[in-house]
């Protein structure tokens, strides 16, 4: 398929076969060989192996053992493609009703379960971060997840998806953080950024002696929980500044 017929898709087809609907088009021939989440897990394979920048309808297809133009029975273009795999791998929400002690735990355990998501198929950070994209079954419950949690706080419907879109934004950020980081390449950084501090200690004082005092020495310490903290520190305080009588 050209690739202005891709840009020009229509959102309505990717949102059928998202919600189990069809894609919308009449059918003529054969019944079809595959189902459409059947080629979004061979395209994950694809992402997962390899990452996205390796996936193709001609690479989905050969392993599929079709041709490319027969795959487009299946889903109409790549970034169809690509909205199946992000809700295939998605798959359920953790169940936060079984967690107890309130909102806090409950988006501290939504986090950790959005994290270990992005870490087992990195692709997705890309599939989701780059343009707006048509939301699956999976996608949308995983945030509605997490304003379930957040309703209990008495915060406005605004500020409750403001609160879940900032927590996953840290949750995004670090992950992608983590991913861009090598022990080879962060040992380089710390020795170039250690010399030319040295060099100019005297324009970067505060830096310089966060430096000296470990600001940069290896941890085991978990940056999600840290982050976590203050997040959530602040949307605590949010709510009881809510709660508050004028």
């Amino acid at each position: 398929m050209p690739a202005n017929k891709e840009k020009n898709r229509d959102p309505g087809v990717s949102l059928a076969l998202l919600w189990g609907e069809g894609d919308g088009r009449p059918r003529r021939g054969p019944k079809p060989k595959f189902t459409a989440a059947q080629v979004a897990r061979s395209g994950v394979a694809i992402a997962d192996a390899e990452g996205l920048e390796s996936l193709s309808m001609q690479r989905v297809a050969e392993m599929l053992g079709v041709t490319t133009m027969a795959l487009y029975r299946y889903v109409p273009g790549k970034p169809d493609l690509i909205d199946l795999m992000v809700d295939t791998v998605l798959s359920d929400p953790p169940d936060l009703g079984a967690v107890p002690g309130g909102w806090r735990p409950r988006i501290e355990t939504w986090a950790r379960a959005c994290r270990d998501v992005y870490r087992a198929h990195p692709w997705i950070l890309t599939a989701t971060g780059l343009r707006r994209h048509a939301m699956g079954p999976h996608q949308v419950a995983w945030l509605d997840t997490a304003l379930a949690a957040f309703e209990p706080t008495g915060l406005s419907a605004r500020r409750r998806h403001d609160a879940a879109i900032l927590v996953l934004s840290l949750v995004r950020n670090l992950t992608q953080e983590a991913l861009d980081s090598t022990e080879a390449g962060d040992a380089e950084w710390n020795r170039l950024t250690t010399h030319q501090l040295t060099v100019h200690a005297d324009r970067f004082p505060a830096l310089t002696r966060a430096v000296t005092e470990g600001a940069f020495a290896p941890t085991d310490d978990d940056p999600l929980t840290f982050g976590l903290t203050c997040v959530l520190d602040g949307i605590q305080g949010l709510i009881e500044s809510a709660d508050r009588p004028e």
